[in-house]
């Protein structure tokens, strides 16, 4: 029969005491404590017989969350009763003020904005509700585990002996043998240890935290929304086709159709409407539905010209098409001005119309098109590169394949040196040391359009793939794949574009270097005291602060330099800046150029020969 159980014990409370409000306020700790926004405090009281795997879980669960940036701290049993409880014996009244005193220093932590783990047998179901009230009095999340051991495997486990000598007489009222263990009725999980390992009954724990929203979802980011059409819808579609108005778009739109349609924008559902375009224009982000905030930077518009707009403007439909097939269908369309020099200025912190996409900008149609879109079908561009292209869903299912239990992602446009790749290494091995078993990099360079004099995307492609040939990075660990989004050079405010995109991929680590999104400045050093249109570090720093970006960690980027006396590349020390050399692109390209080689140690040698034949070709 069902037994409700409350707890209403009289606690004999202390005198001329008066509770004093914190000027700190959860949300304010929630701010600064570890690397994920939001409040989590909150208490997972895990109970069970001894032997039942509830400290092994605990202890596992912490490593887990510290290891990710989510502060936690474990409270078990036996630690407790060495200090806090040490004057309390196991009669029935002296467990109950052992709980009670667990209790109430898991809300503390809790409170703190800790997620506090406390691995305690726990008996007796009206002290579990006396603890669950304490901290439900208090406004904090609670969650009780079951570990559901059987005896006779927690005999098994016995390691300290507590069984053998409770059956011999020697420890009295001990629990599960001359001591009664009443099972939760109503728990928020049941772990059974006797089916998984200690990893999988973690895991279901973290599952429980995701779900209930007290952590982010670690190993997925956001839905991933994509935007290809049915096989139904598109064979409806394909049949009035000849119904539908007509819209041309450029090459570069057909990329942003691809970024949108695969789900690097979620949730983006089509080009962006004036709403949606005026929040990433003045706010950097999207606010959903659920009133959840997701990092948006750059806007995803469709320019028209005036004589396109007067003639779609009265459609319900509009089918775009580019070099004569038709790739999308826009719903519901929405005709804005483009007001460019708005636009620009805020997007590029600029308006010098030297910048290549700026001028691209200015030159493109005086009107935005806006509206759902539905894809027909997978964009391929048929350039021999197509097997290095991914969506973000198969990006996820890859990582899954390869057992990954964390994902970091490294942006780049140009070739890979071999400092790049002391940088990559390096931060495998960070991970690795904060407890990941499987850190999976993905390899991401930047597919879609990019100024006349960058290293076209073919002969990157090769120069990478020749890195890992060479054995600079582990091929086994590594996801060589293609980001087709165009690159703006927008400096800090592209920066979030880029790491946003990767963390719909399921990447949940970010490696930011110096001036990651940047360009000279047009004027050079009449711009600016340096000559750069944005400073070198400020990607980096933006991208710590930036709203919307919740799943995502970011590395932070390691200078590194040609170490003459060790002849490689290693990470700059100051102390000896002497014996370093920045070698930089400038110098790259015109020593390949001349058929000269960089010094040793600088670029994998099979690497350097594929970027100094493309050099060597622009000659011919």
């Amino acid at each position: 029969m069902s037994m409700k159980i409350e707890y209403n014990k009289t606690i004999q409370k202390a005198t001329n005491v008066t509770f004093q409000a914190h000027h700190v306020s959860r949300s304010k700790r929630g701010q600064v404590l570890g690397n994920h926004e939001g409040f989590r405090g909150c208490t997972i009281w895990f109970t069970g017989l001894s032997g039942a795997g509830k400290t092994s879980i605990s202890f596992d669960l912490e490593a887990y969350l510290v290891s990710r940036g989510i502060p936690s701290y474990s409270l078990d049993g036996d630690n407790v009763r060495n200090g806090l409880n040490k004057n309390l014996g196991f009669t029935k009244e002296d467990r109950q003020e052992n709980i009670r005193r667990v209790a109430e220093v898991a809300r503390l932590f809790a409170d703190a904005g800790q997620i506090c783990l406390c691995s305690f047998v726990s008996p007796f179901a009206e002290d579990r509700v006396m603890a669950r009230k304490i901290h439900e009095d208090a406004n904090l999340p609670f969650f009780e585990v079951f570990v559901d051991t059987p005896i006779n495997v927690c005999e098994s486990r016995d390691v300290k002996g507590l069984y053998k000598k409770a059956r011999q007489g020697l420890i009295k009222r001990f629990t599960g043998i001359d001591q009664e263990y009443q099972k939760p009725e109503c728990p928020d999980l049941v772990v059974k240890t006797v089916e998984q390992t200690v990893e999988e009954s973690m895991l279901q724990v973290v599952e429980m935290l995701e779900e209930n929203g007290i952590i982010p979802s670690i190993r997925s980011a956001d839905d991933v929304i994509e935007l290809f059409m049915d096989e139904m819808t598109l064979k409806e579609t394909m049949e009035k086709i000849e119904d539908i108005p007509k819209l041309t778009i450029t090459t570069l739109d057909l990329q942003w159709v691809q970024i949108l349609s695969e789900g690097w924008a979620s949730p983006l559902k089509g080009f962006m409407r004036e709403d949606e375009y005026l929040q990433t224009l003045h706010f950097n982000c999207l606010k959903t539905n659920q009133d959840e905030i997701t990092n948006q930077s750059i806007p995803i518009v469709l320019p028209i010209n005036s004589s396109d707009k007067e003639r779609l403007q009265n459609s319900s439909k509009i089918a775009l098409y580019h070099n004569g097939e038709v790739y999308a269908i826009l719903s519901d369309p929405e005709f804005y001005y483009h007001r460019k020099e708005e636009r620009i200025s805020r997007q590029f912190g600029t308006t010098n119309k030297d910048h290549p996409y700026i001028k691209m900008i200015y030159e493109s149609g005086d009107w935005l098109l806006g509206g759902d879109l539905q894809v027909l079908k997978r964009i391929r561009w048929n350039d021999g590169l197509d097997q290095y292209r991914f969506t973000p869903k198969e990006l996820r299912t890859k990582f899954h394949k390869m057992g990954a239990d964390a994902v970091f992602a490294f942006q780049l446009r140009n070739p890979i040196h071999n400092g790049h790749a002391l940088l990559m290494t390096d931060t495998q091995q960070q991970l690795k040391e904060r407890g990941f078993k499987k850190p999976v990099l993905l390899l991401h360079p930047l597919g879609g359009w990019t100024k006349d004099d960058d290293v076209p995307l073919d002969t990157r492609m090769l120069q990478h793939q020749a890195v890992l040939d060479e054995g600079l990075l582990d091929e086994t660990n590594t996801v060589l794949a293609i980001f087709p989004s165009p690159m703006m050079y927008a400096g800090p405010t592209e920066v979030q574009w880029h790491a946003k995109s990767r963390m719909c991929a399921g990447a949940n680590f970010y490696i930011v270097g110096r001036d990651p999104a940047g360009v000279p400045h047009p004027a050079g050093k009449e711009g600016s005291i340096d000559g750069n249109l944005y400073d070198a570090t400020h990607g980096g720093r933006v991208l710590k602060m930036a709203p919307g970006l919740k799943y995502l960690e970011i590395i932070p980027f390691r200078v590194a330099a040609y170490d003459k006396k060790g002849k490689k590349m290693d990470f700059f020390d100051a102390s000896r800046a002497g014996d370093f050399e920045f070698i930089s692109g400038t110098k790259m390209r015109t020593l390949a150029r001349t058929g000269e080689n960089p010094p040793d140690g600088f670029m994998a040698p099979k690497a350097w020969n594929v970027l100094a034949n493309y050099y060597q070709s622009l000659k011919k």
